[in-house]
């Protein structure tokens, strides 16, 4: 355990907590549904697109303008969540982190109801601008959430229950393969209604998070409301000491923050030019390491290969993502933040090294297919157990409560940047490197691990102001006699 300025008990999993952590990733389950089920449908929507340009002016689409206007219809929900990451710190301030989801969710709302009543109407654009919506949602969702989980979760927990959101984003990216195929709803006849059942998650957010309580954290040192703050961790703790203990704790980080922190601040202060650029560079390593590329085109790489049901080979994709996001929920709070991204981005570079090598020769030795398959499976466990989770919410235990909210934005922004740039970039990439291309994601992998390894300190066990301290009014982080930073010490 490491050594903090408070000694705390390890806190119990009560009722209240559970309810609280499942009800806020509802939101994630939504938005990995809506990353997994539109690959399989592809030529059925496309067929759409076609059918309604036909309609209305008596001739069939041009190829390419089809071809723009599907991966348009694909990666504007990543510039649109690029978009909706401008937001993050004005509602989590302004509305608190429970009432900030509870408001967002109500964009998936709209988002599932523009896309189902596309195919009725006719209409491509409603189709795009259901997309559009569906982005501001993941923006902003997927930052409020990490900020909501870490503010109810005891320390002891707070990165097992934080890795749940990537759990449920992955296991929605599965559950939305599944939907998408041909055999269940991705056809002509149920193509609309698939894209709608996101509807249904969100529904259950509106049931269940209304009776959780607010972040006792925001309730306390933003909004200076000790007694409800009090009330708030009584219901999630269950346990009178442990509520006395983190009060305190909150009490103590609440004189070394400051009522707000602006743009400018965030960007000049000396406390936060390490955690910026760690925030950075681990969110860049696990955004451009390769994933998102497999992710996206898995089913034509296994065809490009030769195998005869590539989309079947693609839910072995999905299935092997949530399988070790559930291994790094474990893991978490056992090995920590930093042996994970170490192993995590070290283990992408050797992948990504062995992509390039499989793919190169699988032309000449067609034998090599099987390991080309084992290396992508690989890949996505190296990502997940590691990159993946830990890069959405590391930046809120690197900063301080006044700044967490936009250090979320400044995370959401990269990552979704990040998706946008690659589903941008990757196929002429593919076209102009050939195989090479994944050189490039090695490279990435590896300055992420060598900046990790010399800079960011272990997280795990440790109070947000125990954390921030080793920012605090320092040019840089004194790391070479830290005894407590030791790369592989537990």
């Amino acid at each position: 355990m490491w050594a903090c300025g408070t000694c705390y008990t390890q806190s119990q999993l009560t009722a209240t907590l559970l309810t609280s952590i499942v009800a806020a990733v509802f939101g994630s389950l939504q938005i990995g549904y809506h990353t997994g089920n539109v690959n399989a449908p592809a030529r059925i929507i496309e067929e759409f697109f076609n059918a309604t340009w036909t309609s209305r002016h008596n001739q069939s689409m041009p190829e390419h303008s089809l071809t723009f206007l599907w991966s348009l219809s694909v990666s504007i929900k990543d510039f649109g969540a690029l978009l909706g990451s401008l937001g993050v710190k004005g509602l989590a301030e302004s509305f608190g982190r429970r009432n900030s989801i509870l408001i967002v969710n109500s964009l998936s709302i709209i988002s599932a109801c523009l896309m189902f009543s596309s195919k009725s109407l006719e209409s491509f654009e409603v189709l795009i601008m259901g997309r559009l919506i569906f982005g501001l949602f993941c923006g902003l969702a997927m930052s409020l959430n990490p900020l909501y989980i870490q503010g109810v979760s005891p320390t002891n927990l707070r990165g097992a229950f934080a890795t749940l959101n990537q759990v449920s984003f992955a296991s929605g990216i599965l559950l939305g393969m599944v939907v998408g195929l041909e055999t269940v709803l991705g056809t002509e006849e149920n193509w609309a209604m698939m894209l709608s059942l996101s509807l249904i998650p969100a529904a259950l957010q509106y049931l269940t998070l209304p009776f959780c309580p607010e972040s006792p954290r925001y309730l306390l040192i933003n909004q200076g409301k000790e007694e409800q703050a009090e009330k708030a961790l009584q219901r999630l703790r269950g346990n009178p000491d442990a509520v006395i203990q983190e009060i305190e704790e909150m009490k103590e980080e609440a004189t070394h923050s400051q009522s707000g922190v602006t743009i400018r601040e965030f960007l000049t202060k000396k406390r936060y030019r390490q955690p910026i650029r760690l925030v950075l560079i681990i969110n860049l390593g696990s955004q451009l390491s390769g994933f998102n590329a497999i992710i996206n085109y898995s089913t034509k790489m296994f065809a490009k290969s030769k195998f005869d049901e590539a989309k079947y080979l693609t839910l072995g994709v999905g299935a092997v993502n949530v399988a070790f996001t559930v291994v790094a929920f474990f893991l978490v709070e056992r090995a920590g933040r930093r042996r994970l991204l170490l192993t995590g981005f070290l283990s992408l570079a050797l992948c990504n090294m062995l992509m390039t090598i499989t793919d190169s020769i699988l032309h000449i030795v067609p034998d090599v297919r099987s390991l080309h398959v084992f290396v992508v499976f690989f890949l996505i466990s190296a990502y997940e157990v590691g990159p993946g989770p830990i890069s959405w919410f590391i930046a809120a235990e690197l900063f301080d409560q006044s700044a967490r909210p936009m250090a979320m934005a400044f995370t959401s922004m990269l990552n979704w940047g990040g998706k946008f740039l690659l589903a941008l970039l990757f196929p002429p990439l593919l076209k102009l490197c050939g195989a090479y291309v994944y050189l490039l994601f090695m490279a990435m992998a590896l300055v992420a691990f060598t900046y990790t390894m010399f800079r960011l300190p272990e997280t795990r066990g440790r109070t947000f102001d125990d954390i921030a301290a080793e920012f605090r009014g320092a040019e840089g982080i004194p790391l070479h006699n830290k005894t407590t930073f030791n790369t592989f010490s537990t």
